[in-house]
């Protein structure tokens, strides 16, 4: 059978390059059950990480002095509410908090000290440096009451309490001295800021008094009345002088007197006079009668023109008589036109008296305003000084009375108790110690899960590889010695038999298109992964169904078929490729076994590059003529070259990895190179799989148990 072209690929062990990757939910699964599995193995990593834990909290224990507490109470005292008093206050958000950290302070620790030594205790003991023992203090108020706890933690029973109703003593009188302190300064300020009021106040005052003593109120606000009576009255009638004028102007120039070239008024005095003609003088009455004259003439003249020639007597007496009106009429018009220009002169200088009088009148108003004004922001001044100055006075009373008066909120309710002994810290030491020691074992196992990309089970390698399994072989007991004996027809191993079977029919049953392959590579990343056993008991697998089967030992660097199998290592595969012609000579068959058995000769040197030579395929294509089915057993990938060489000429590569011994980095490598090199993979073939792992599909049957799959129940019986 000849290899397929390249780039054909077998549907099962084809690398499909458009395969979906893992999902992160199938990876995540994966990952716990493999933290699971190192949880199992690795059980004494939590135990000696919470053994040294634990130790070391004993022994931090041992060596640590002995913790004793004393407690004592402070609550919030009645107090009377003076109205008019100014309190100190603090803010409540805040003020228990501030209490603890002022119990707390450096300060009030030294003011104690200092009290011991100078107080009722005889001796404070002091360390090798000449310091005081320390004492840890903690406050926390009681819920829905105003009592506040004070407790106080140190190795010396005695000086605890002692220290503790000091510390209490010297902050009562800390805070007295504190309100002491705050209120002479804003007494201080305040008397400050009532002096300085007072001296702005008789200023105001002092400038008050000048000003009425130079100026005489009531008189200013008289004037200045008067002066604005008089300025309306002047306005009013320099309005009336401005309608009179328009008025004027309007009536001339609807009577012509602007327009000098007019003679002929006939038709502008036709109709009686306007109201806009109130304004002319006397004289426009004679000159509105000429036009009335004229304007009848006129027309009695085109009434009888009508009837008679013009050389008529009535006609020709008409004509003297319109001319002599018109005359009449010049004359009016003449006066008339002076008369209205003296008018208009006279109106002109009444508006500019007018007008005059009015700034001269504007000018005093505005002067007794401004003096109204000023008397008026004397007064606000005094008023406003006034009212500060009362306020202060009354605030300066209120913080001398304040002063002298206890207004602190805690009191003393319970002095310190008897120091006693707590077992607290080691408590929570111990917690501490238990809880640090088992998250660094768990996370040392989780660092190791993580580190650790083996495979565990068939589901890793589906999910991982996109090569498929065509094979699953469990994990068996190994025997005294140390092996595993190889399987025969007849084995008590029904599981381990049926695995193998299994595998057969994989390959026997490929989905290929043309010849189904005979020459298989079996080969792996790296050593000791089990290929050699798989080869043996594969070929016998095969040879018990009736096929004639060949097992080539390939692996001339480091081989032990030929001790499983109990035949010499010469000849071998080295010399057929040299002799091509001794291929009868150097086959031999299996010591019990049904397939015959090719070792690998006397492998010395560079015996890979027997591979590359023509004598190498063709001894491949007698063997497909000779045999169903050739398997050889090559060396890892990552040890030599020989299968990434033999590879390209076979019709098909089995690729074996061992669970929780190969490394899926490994593996993809492995996989990669024969993929460059134009292998066929026709699957993996996973080794010493878990059989108590759920993804394992096989069962021990031997015994007549009902089947159980697991496809359909999920959980298989197996039997012990």
């Amino acid at each position: 059978m000849k290899p397929p072209p390249a780039g054909t690929e077998f549907e099962t062990g084809g690398e499909d390059m458009d395969a979906p990757e893992p999902s992160s939910v199938a990876e995540s699964g994966f990952r716990t059950r493999k933290l699971c599995r190192h949880l199992r193995h690795f059980w004494w990593v939590p135990v000696l990480t919470l053994t040294l834990f634990v130790t070391g909290a004993s022994a931090y224990i041992l060596k640590r002095a002995p913790t004793y507490v004393s407690q004592a109470i402070l609550w919030e005292t009645e107090k009377i509410h003076l109205p008019e008093s100014a309190l100190i206050s603090e803010d409540p958000q805040n003020y228990l908090g501030n209490q603890t950290e002022l119990l707390k302070s450096g300060k009030l620790q030294l003011l104690t000290v200092k009290s011991l030594e100078t107080g009722g205790m005889n001796r404070v003991p002091r360390d090798n440096h000449g310091r005081p023992p320390k004492v840890k203090v903690s406050v926390r108020e009681t819920p829905k009451s105003s009592v506040v706890v004070v407790e106080a933690s140190g190795s010396d029973p005695d000086y605890v309490q002692a220290y503790l109703d000091g510390l209490l003593t010297q902050y009562i009188q800390f805070k007295k001295e504190l309100r002491k302190l705050v209120s002479g300064d804003t007494l201080a300020s305040v008397s400050e800021q009532v002096l300085r009021m007072n001296r702005e106040l008789k200023a105001d005052q002092d400038a008050l008094t000048a000003f009425e003593q130079s100026n005489n109120l009531a008189i200013l606000q008289e004037e200045g009345a008067a002066a604005g009576s008089y300025l309306v009255k002047l306005q009013t009638q320099l309005s009336d002088y401005q309608i009179e004028s328009q008025l004027l102007e309007a009536a001339a120039l609807q009577a012509g007197f602007n327009d000098e070239r007019t003679t002929n008024f006939a038709g502008i005095w036709a109709d009686p006079p306007h109201e806009s003609q109130a304004g002319l003088p006397a004289v426009t009455t004679g000159l509105q009668m000429a036009c009335q004259q004229v304007g009848l003439l006129k027309i009695q003249y085109e009434r009888l023109s009508k009837n008679l020639r013009p050389k008529h007597p009535k006609m020709i007496k008409l004509e003297e008589a319109i001319e002599e009106a018109q005359t009449l009429l010049d004359l009016y018009a003449k006066q008339s036109r002076e008369q209205l220009i003296a008018v208009r002169q006279s109106l002109k200088m009444k508006r500019e008296n007018v007008q005059t009088l009015i700034q001269e009148w504007q000018a005093k108003v505005v002067a007794a305003n401004a003096r109204i004004a000023e008397a008026d922001h004397l007064k606000l001044n005094v008023n406003r000084t006034q009212n500060l100055y009362d306020r202060l006075v009354s605030l300066l009373q209120s913080v001398d009375l304040s002063r002298n008066i206890d207004q602190d909120a805690l009191a003393i309710l319970q002095p310190a108790s008897p120091a006693l002994r707590t077992y607290a810290i080691e408590l929570m030491v111990v917690a501490l110690a238990l809880m640090s020691g088992l998250a660094a074992g768990l996370g040392l196992v989780f660092l190791l899960t993580c580190r650790d990309d083996r495979f565990t089970s068939s589901c890793e390698v589906d999910a991982s590889l996109r090569d498929a399994i065509v094979g699953l072989l469990p994990e068996m007991k190994l025997e005294r010695g140390g092996g595993l004996s190889l399987l025969e027809s007849n084995d008590s191993r029904s599981m381990y038999a049926e695995s193998y079977r299994s595998l057969r029919s994989a390959i026997l049953h490929l989905p290929v298109a043309g010849e189904r392959p005979k020459v298989i590579l079996i080969t792996s990343a790296i050593p000791n992964e089990g290929k050699s056993t798989i080869a043996v008991n594969l070929a016998g697998t095969l040879a018990w169904g009736g096929s004639r089967v060949l097992l080539v030992d390939a692996n001339l660097r480091k081989s032990h078929l030929h001790e499983l199998l109990g035949r010499p290592c010469e000849p071998g595969l080295v010399e057929l490729l040299r002799q091509p012609d001794s291929l009868n000579r150097v086959i031999q068959p299996a010591s019990g076994q049904q397939f015959a058995f090719l070792s690998r000769g006397n492998g010395t040197g560079h015996t890979s590059d027997l591979f590359l030579g023509q004598a190498f395929d063709e001894v491949l294509e007698r063997l497909r003529q000779q045999f169903d089915h050739v398997l050889i057993d090559s060396s890892p990938v990552f040890v030599a070259d020989d299968a990434s060489t033999l590879a390209p000429k076979v019709d098909g590569t089995l690729f074996v990895l061992r669970g929780n011994y190969s490394s899926a980095r490994l593996v993809r490598a492995g996989l990669e190179r024969l993929h460059q090199r134009q292998s066929r993979i026709l699957g993996l073939v996973f080794n010493r799989a878990d059989v108590s792992a759920r993804s394992y599909p096989y069962f021990d049957y031997a015994g007549g148990e009902e089947p159980n799959n697991e496809l359909h129940t999920g959980v298989p019986r197996r039997r012990k």
